[in-house]
């Protein structure tokens, strides 16, 4: 009995070690392992996102999967001759399922910021963004001050959930209870603006724009930008270890930006000519 309780004792002490060269492991291989040749081999990128996302990839009545980051990838990956699967992802685990292999970009409005460059490598910037807060006009909410005491919706692991925890002073720290009610995606949160459950988002302003554009009662929200939170850039994410496949997005983005292409996809989804790419990033 005693040499039983040994045994046992050893490999309780022993599973947490496994454990965690297994998740080191994982890591190590996501930051070292180049899977250009795998990803041309089998001529396919899986790309992870969001499909309810507008107007980056969405879902249209139909079921067809659309969307800006859709076109530009699969213009990205025609130069290549290689197909783009999108893979629906819960967004709150994006990088675990990038780091696990599951997915091999995130490509869905995707900001850099300073956390996710130290877990992932990005492309060049191709769009630029910002947070607003997202409101009904009738709920008389017209800056950020305005929301002092009421109820704001979240994405998990949205931008704008990292922008109201690093900048607390603007938004957390006035909220009721300061915290914000999370959500899995944003027409979820609509919906409970809607129903006044909820009296702001906060929320990207491509999304907002986009949506609100083409709501029946457009009239009735009201979308609020100030200089107070910041602008940031989209950009393709991908493990750091895949370094081919990265100047590969980077060498079609400049192609498209070349050909025309990018302000054809721009003006499409924004109605604006632009053809911007910003600097190489890590």
């Amino acid at each position: 009995m005693k040499r039983f309780k040994a045994i046992w004792l050893l490999l309780l002490l022993l599973i947490p070690t496994f454990l965690l060269s297994g998740c080191e492991s994982v890591t190590t291989r996501a930051n070292t392992q180049d899977t250009w040749s795998r990803i041309e081999r089998r001529k396919k990128v899986i790309v992870g996102l969001d499909d309810s996302f507008v107007p980056m990839g969405f879902r249209q009545k139909n079921g067809k999967l659309v969307g800006y980051d859709v076109d530009l990838a699969r213009a990205v990956f025609k130069q290549y001759g290689i197909k783009v699967d999108f893979q629906p992802i819960d967004w709150s685990m994006k990088e675990t399922e990038l780091k696990n292999g599951t997915i091999d970009l995130l490509w869905n409005g995707y900001s850099v910021n300073p956390s996710r460059l130290k877990k992932v490598a990005f492309s060049r910037d191709y769009l630029a963004n910002r947070q607003v807060l997202v409101t009904l006009k009738k709920s008389h909410i017209n800056n950020l001050n305005d929301m002092t005491g009421k109820s704001l919706g979240v994405q998990t692991g949205s931008t704008g959930d990292t922008v109201l925890n690093s900048k607390p002073k603007l938004l957390k720290d006035k909220i009721k209870n300061k915290q914000a009610i999370m959500y899995d995606t944003f027409p979820n949160a609509f919906i409970d603006l809607n129903a006044n459950r909820i009296q702001g988002i906060l929320m990207d302003e491509v999304y907002a724009n986009y949506y609100v554009k083409h709501q029946k009662n457009s009239s009735a929200y009201r979308v609020y930008k100030t200089k107070e939170l910041p602008v940031e850039y989209f950009g393709v994410g991908m493990r750091k270890g895949d370094k081919t496949l990265k100047r590969k997005v980077n060498a079609g983005l400049n192609r498209l930006q070349k050909n025309g292409q990018l302000e054809k996809i721009n003006e499409k989804w924004f109605g604006t000519k632009s053809s911007f790419l910003g600097p190489y990033n890590n």
